[in-house]
């Protein structure tokens, strides 16, 4: 929401068609963030039933996140490879967040730059890999957003780095255990 409403802000005096599209963005993504709490209080609650609330963020919502993100001035390219296949709700959440995360900080601290996330499904794991051409980590960042991205890596067992890239910029790479889903449970 604070990119969008920073894009906004940006644009207002530019284009107003352009701020009005992403205040409209804001306006869905508080909603999003409202109801995810709501959902998140409701299981919480152990005396009844959790209803069934506005459905959390899954994988398949990136490419939504991917136009969001391009609407407020940061190019970005999307791949995907591997069988896409659903996971669970759990960690379709966690990866849909650590995506959303690092393409916020890299609104927020590369400068003028262009990112790619690659989204890569394997047998066992999932991996994510967000990377951007901007300039890069100019000290070590213990930021809150890096911070939020090791826990939800560490809430599915999953390995995070970050850093420097290679050739510039800052990456973002995770890779998250999968554990099937069947029909009575988990399998391992």
């Amino acid at each position: 929401m604070v990119v969008q409403a920073s894009a906004a802000n940006r644009s207002a005096c530019l284009d107003s068609e352009q701020a009005r599209e992403t205040l409209a963005s804001v306006a869905t993504i508080g909603r999003s963030a409202h109801w995810e709490m709501r959902r998140l209080l409701d299981v919480l609650d152990t005396e009844d039933e959790p209803p069934d609330h506005w459905p959390l963020p899954r994988l398949e919502q990136i490419p939504v996140l991917v136009m969001h993100v391009r609407q407020a001035g940061l190019p970005v390219r999307l791949e995907v490879h591997g069988d896409v296949r659903p996971l669970p709700a759990g960690l379709e959440l966690n990866a849909y967040r650590i995506v959303q995360e690092a393409l916020t900080n890299t609104l927020k601290h590369a400068g003028p730059a262009t990112a790619q996330v690659i989204i890569s499904y394997h047998a066992d794991s999932l991996e994510l890999y967000v990377q951007d051409s901007g300039r890069g980590p100019e000290q070590p960042s213990v930021g809150r957003g890096l911070v939020g991205m090791r826990e939800r890596v560490g809430l599915v067992g999953g390995v995070l780095d970050v850093g420097a890239g290679q050739n510039g910029g800052f990456v973002v790479a995770a890779l998250l255990p999968v554990h099937e889903v069947q029909q009575g449970g988990v399998i391992p």
